[in-house]
């Protein structure tokens, strides 16, 4: 059984207009992919450096995965399953998709995490 949800790109602009202050937006591609453009907001935690990470995401929070495509932010999200976070979501089709949509892309906030 699935546990995360996937979301298409204009579900999250709606979360992120929302401006839910518990939301975490975690960008897991590569820092090569990253230094192209993020999605406003997120922070960069590489999937292969998640396992080391996961403790740095609370629980409690509702935390959205995102990639390229949609496929490594969706194992991202049934690894935190597995390790117990519930509130986990999938962007559908990743950062293309984000961009087709015409949302915006800017340099990763140096700041985050």
């Amino acid at each position: 059984m699935v546990a995360f949800q996937d979301l298409d790109p204009m579900d999250l602009q709606r979360l992120l207009q929302e401006g839910d202050d518990n939301l975490v937006l975690v960008d897991v591609r590569t820092p090569a992919e990253v230094a192209r453009g993020a999605i406003p907001g997120a922070q960069s935690i590489p999937l292969h450096l998640l396992p080391l990470n996961a403790r740095l995401l609370d629980k409690g929070q509702p935390v959205v995965f995102y990639c390229q495509s949609g496929a490594r932010s969706s194992q991202a999200c049934m690894y935190l399953q597995q390790q117990g976070h519930d509130k986990l979501y999938n962007l559908r089709g990743g950062i293309m998709a984000w961009a087709r949509s015409g949302l915006p892309i800017a340099p990763m906030d140096e700041r985050a995490p």
